[in-house]
């Protein structure tokens, strides 16, 4: 595998010559730390005296770095006990000073950005940078002006927020993994704050934590508490590692099942001559990567059993999230509106729809993984180049259609534009329909 360039979530690869032109992130960071281990591997082998040498060296750095820092992959986060206080107008967080830290010139002080997704440089250049400072006696340290008894967590909602997948994916399910162990008891302090995105998730919120929110960006006062986690943790996209966590994802639909009171914890079980008819979502989208024959699509499933809804995501999460969870079925072109899969009913099916353009690897990274550790059946369905309207531009044999990456060659504007902004899906019915009567085999017993 070559990796030629990195924009946002995704990065743009040569795979032996095929037309796979871009795959999440999350795919590149495994496969580097791999690298990374075999590398490691090679140099301990064959110069032991230089391996020594270079784990000396990290120990030393070690001891330059406040206790609990964490960082790997995904995120990158403090979590500090003691007279922790904040001084917002400066960005800083002065934190206790713990004696086996060995502070040295230029290794005084440290910086986070509190947005789980540490390795995109897009994403991080929207968030705002904090300040760690231990305060030791040259240090010139703020006088608490409000006091807290009770632990925080700061975190960001800068990078991506507003989008749907991100939201859940950089956001919340990494917020509902480290102030879940609080059972409420913690404050939660926002930076980058977007008022619109409170509204949206204040259910989800609230159910977090007892208090109400801090802007702490906005902030005069200097917030003094017993302990701060300053970033979120993260295991992947739509995703809770058990190895990592007392929870699971099923723990998080479960909790979201609560937040927003939904009925339907199971799908329904058809049997042998059963004349209940599953409900089917279609997500619709207004702009881009919509089906244009959605009627057409309607008809078809309804003539196969099934109740047919047509239906677009937007900012009341609580009335989406109704809808999702009484369908057995969801589809949806690739997008963030299948990001909604986490309100279906266990035992429900997603039908992926992936458009042109090489995503193929990222529609089963984002959605296709994690779908199936939720305890959802996945089917996916690749469309034919006639069901693009890509070919209303293109010629059928023009590279764009043939070869996307040859057509961008690493332009991720380039990709952006022609595949996912301007592409919409007309779905051939009659190639559709196996896929539909896949999905209700599966809601068979």
């Amino acid at each position: 595998m070559n990796f030629t360039c990195f924009s946002s979530d995704f990065a743009v690869v040569n795979w032996k010559g095929s037309s796979i032109v871009s795959i999440p992130l999350a795919v590149v960071e495994n496969s580097m730390a791999k690298q990374e281990q075999r590398s490691n591997s090679t140099t301990f082998q064959s110069t032991s005296s230089s391996m020594t040498d270079q784990l000396m060296a990290e120990n030393v750095m070690k001891q330059r770095e406040p206790p609990c820092h964490v960082m790997d992959l995904r995120s990158d986060l403090y979590n500090i006990t003691g007279d922790v206080r904040i001084h917002a107008k400066s960005s800083t967080v002065f934190i206790p000073f713990p004696e086996k830290i060995n502070l040295s010139r230029g290794h005084n002080s440290w910086k986070i950005r509190p947005y789980a997704r540490n390795k995109d440089l897009r994403a991080m250049n929207r968030v705002r940078e904090w300040l760690v400072i231990p305060a030791v006696s040259d240090v010139q340290v703020p006088q608490c002006t409000q006091n807290h008894t009770i632990a925080s967590i700061l975190f960001s909602t800068g990078g991506y927020a507003g989008n749907h997948f991100h939201d859940f994916s950089d956001i919340i399910i990494p917020l509902y993994l480290t102030s879940r162990p609080f059972n409420g008891k913690v404050q939660f302090l926002i930076s980058d704050n977007r008022s619109w995105w409170v509204t949206k998730f204040r259910a989800i919120l609230q159910n977090l934590s007892y208090y109400p929110i801090i802007d702490i960006d906005q902030e005069e006062d200097v917030h003094c508490f017993p302990s701060i986690i300053m970033g979120l943790r993260r295991h992947g996209e739509l995703d809770i590692d058990p190895s990592k966590s007392p929870y699971t994802i099923r723990d998080f639909k479960e909790f979201l099942r609560s937040t927003y009171s939904l009925k339907r914890r199971n799908a329904v079980r058809l049997r042998h001559g059963d004349t209940r008819k599953p409900r089917l979502l279609v997500i619709s989208r207004k702009r881009t990567r919509s089906f244009t024959n959605s009627t057409n699509i309607a008809e078809t499933a309804q003539s196969m059993g099934f109740e047919v809804i047509v239906a677009e995501a937007d900012m009341h999460v609580a009335r989406f999230a109704e809808i999702v969870n009484s369908c057995d079925v969801v589809m949806g072109i690739h997008g963030a509106g299948l990001t909604n899969v986490l309100f279906l009913p266990e035992g429900a099916v997603m039908i992926q729809v992936v458009p042109l353009g090489g995503v193929e690897l990222v529609a089963k990274t984002y959605f296709g993984d994690p779908s199936k550790e939720m305890n959802i059946r996945y089917l996916e369905y690749k469309i034919g180049t006639k069901e693009s309207t890509l070919i209303e531009h293109f010629p059928l044999d023009h590279v764009a259609l043939k070869n996307p990456y040859s057509f961008h060659r690493c332009n991720l504007e380039a990709f952006k534009s022609a595949y996912l902004d301007k592409q919409n899906v007309t779905i051939n019915v009659r190639r559709f329909k196996p896929t539909l009567l896949k999905a209700l085999e599966l809601l068979h017993e």
